[in-house]
């Protein structure tokens, strides 16, 4: 994915940050570190954010009969886990932590944008739901749930599918759309309260993630999904990303025509180029 580039430099100005040092953040490539590393911190991650949403979820229920009150909870710890863990881990692997997020990079990387490949994004995906899993398992141990138990909560209405797709094509409209305005480092910020605001405001409570769906639906608690929803919700999502996608594309399509009347700029370096450049070595 191509972000905004940086403001311009030259001979007399300070050298560009090291890519090191660049934290990015989901949408961004990430910086050069190891595949196996990456990989461990998006499972590792997932697992986290599943664990924060199913541990949350059944507090929630031990502590109130009021459903409303039970939804508060479980959002409100989602915004607070997935914005430190983006923050975390986000120098690491980009903190996808969702396999819509990964190939909707990818998708831009192979039309000529920076991120992971198809090489990362095939060990991406399975890191993170493994990481789903073992995270829906890791809070039913905590609360002396059985460790699996399929969710009977049915989420099959159509009015629930559609939420799915707004939610997803929102969340990618948000992430893409900061890298393209260069805004990457409010992403911490920004997509914690994009997720928290959405689980009230889509009829599904956002999940806009096929791995934490999957995951979901290994816990009968208040968070779960029932394996027969899985499927149609995992479409859902696919569905709002090529939406959200579309919309980054025409929101924040260049004036070609502005562009092509200004002068050449000095070279530029954006944040997810520096990135690539550090992957490969640049």
């Amino acid at each position: 994915m191509t972000a905004a580039e940086a403001a311009p430099t030259d001979q007399s100005a300070p050298a560009a940050p090291a890519a090191e040092s660049v934290a990015p953040a989901p949408g961004a490539g990430p910086p050069r570190t190891s595949l196996v590393a990456r990989a461990a911190a998006e499972l590792t991650g997932t697992a986290a954010l599943v664990t924060v949403v199913v541990g949350s979820g059944i507090q929630a229920t031990e502590l109130t009969k009021d459903v409303g009150l039970q939804l508060l909870a479980n959002s409100t710890a989602t915004v607070f886990g997935l914005g430190v863990l983006i923050l975390l881990l986000g120098p690491v692997s980009g903190a996808h932590f969702n396999p819509v997020v990964t190939l909707a990079e990818w998708w831009t990387a192979r039309r000529g944008g920076a991120g992971v490949t198809l090489r990362e994004a095939a060990v991406y995906l399975p890191a993170q739901i493994a990481g789903a899993v073992a995270g829906a398992i890791l809070a039913d141990a905590m609360f002396g749930e059985p460790l699996v138990k399929w969710s009977t909560h049915d989420r099959s209405a159509g009015h629930l599918l559609l939420g799915e797709v707004v939610a997803t094509a929102g969340l990618i409209l948000l992430i893409f759309g900061l890298a393209r305005a260069d805004q990457l480092r409010f992403a911490p910020v920004a997509v914690a309260s994009y997720i928290g605001a959405a689980y009230w405001f889509t009829s599904s409570t956002s999940f806009a993630n096929p791995a934490v769906t999957v995951g979901r639906a290994f816990t009968d608690t208040f968070a779960g999904i029932a394996p027969g929803s899985v499927l149609g919700f995992i479409g859902a999502q696919l569905v709002g990303a090529v939406a959200g996608l579309a919309l980054v594309s025409l929101i924040f399509m260049p004036d070609r025509k502005a562009a092509a009347a200004l002068p050449p700029a000095p070279q530029r370096t954006g944040l997810s180029e520096r990135a690539s450049a550090a992957r490969r070595g640049g």
